[in-house]
């Protein structure tokens, strides 16, 4: 299968003029950092389905950040959802179904006003959304106590399948998966034997960095680690920090937003160490903003990289190439539009079809055990180049 990467020509956010940067596919992981076989995308289910479904029109709901600093982790996204159901409305004129974004900015504060919103619109049947760990965090309950079926393309805080939510399904791993896939990779593979760890204050930075802590052992030297804040532009005193140490390895557990200023000032401030980051920096804003300074960063994710024919399929709809969680977008979009086409229209009907759904997509094959995580996990590696 050849594989597009999250290519983009990126601009040298330090005045450099323009790279030919892009974060392209790598390979594969088990959670022991091992290579394996990627998943055969022509036996991916069809939104378009036999085109003979009826319904009623129906809406999904999408929520995430469609604006602020990390908005491209939505949109990429809500793009994803709209290719899926323009697949299905162009084969299937007498079922209709919609989507209503509603925009968080990825702040839990903003989601925790939105999603009574969403529950309490009658035409909503499912949400794909919500987007970031901590949004989702402070709405699931709200969201499992009204039944709204809730596939979530991103969130990957381990915890938030320990609350006993009944609607919740999370489309790929989470950070107790790809947490210890990329530091058995560093440890193992690229033989890395000493690693600073960097870790950013939302819900998801704090998973992540724990988690691959835990599993890269003594090679995560405590004594390198170091915090920073969501909204933070001045990095020095964590750039110093680093510099005494000589790591051969930084791991940046946070997103992009951050990650792009300090990857530079790193850079500029004769830091050398290679540079590793997981989903929350995994999209073509990272190299746009970071420019130069993101050469031949490492970038894990449990979303897949795009396949020809969906990149193409996707630009062709949404003007632009698509980027990380968009193959996850268009997946859970899918399963819900296979739910609607069985005649499955309401949200409790929808809840049980998922929970007991079998079926590959694009990315993977997706089945949910009785929390709402899969059952079978894959982390990709990513470079930019």
């Amino acid at each position: 299968m050849v594989l597009s990467g999250c290519s983009d020509k990126s601009s040298d956010g330090g005045g450099g003029g323009s790279t030919d940067l892009s974060i392209q596919s790598v390979v594969q992981l088990d959670t022991e950092g091992k290579a394996v076989a990627t998943t055969d995308a022509g036996a991916a289910a069809d939104p378009a389905g036999d085109g003979k479904a009826k319904c009623a029109p129906l809406t999904l709901g999408m929520a995430g950040p469609l604006t602020g600093g990390n908005a491209a982790l939505g949109i990429n996204i809500i793009m994803g959802v709209k290719l899926a159901l323009d697949k299905h409305n162009k084969a299937n004129p007498d079922c209709q179904v919609s989507v209503k974004q509603f925009d968080t900015e990825g702040k839990p504060q903003i989601a925790s006003q939105v999603v009574p919103t969403i529950v309490a619109d009658p035409s909503i049947v499912a949400l794909v959304g919500p987007t970031f760990s901590g949004e989702t965090k402070a709405t699931g309950q709200i969201l499992s106590e009204a039944g709204m079926p809730t596939l979530t393309a991103s969130a990957t805080n381990p915890t938030l399948t320990q609350n006993g939510w009944k609607t919740f399904f999370r489309g790929l791993g989470n950070d107790n998966s790809q947490g210890p896939a990329v530091a058995n990779y560093l440890t193992g593979e690229k033989g890395f034997k000493k690693i600073c760890v960097v870790q950013d204050n939302t819900d998801y930075g704090a998973g992540l960095a724990q988690a691959f802590i835990t599993a890269a052992g003594p090679a995560a030297d405590t004594s390198c680690g170091t915090s920073v804040k969501e909204g933070d532009k001045d990095f020095s005193a964590a750039v110093s920090k680093l510099s005494a140490a000589k790591p051969d390895a930084i791991f940046y557990a946070g997103y992009y937003a951050e990650a792009a200023p300090f990857v530079q000032q790193l850079r500029s401030g004769g830091v050398t160490a290679a540079f590793v980051s997981a989903d929350g920096s995994n999209d073509p804003e990272f190299v746009r903003q970071a420019g130069s300074s993101s050469k031949d960063a490492l970038l894990s994710c449990p979303c897949s990289p795009a396949p020809e024919k969906f990149a193409a399929d996707y630009k062709a709809l949404n003007g632009q190439a698509p980027g990380v969680y968009s193959v996850e977008g268009y997946d859970l979009t899918t399963i819900l539009l296979k739910g609607i086409d069985a005649g499955k229209v309401t949200r409790a009907e929808l809840v049980d079809y998922v929970r007991n759904y079998d079926g590959t997509g694009v990315a993977r094959q997706y089945k949910w055990g009785e929390t709402g995580e899969l059952a079978n996990i894959q982390i990709w590696m990513y470079q930019v180049k």
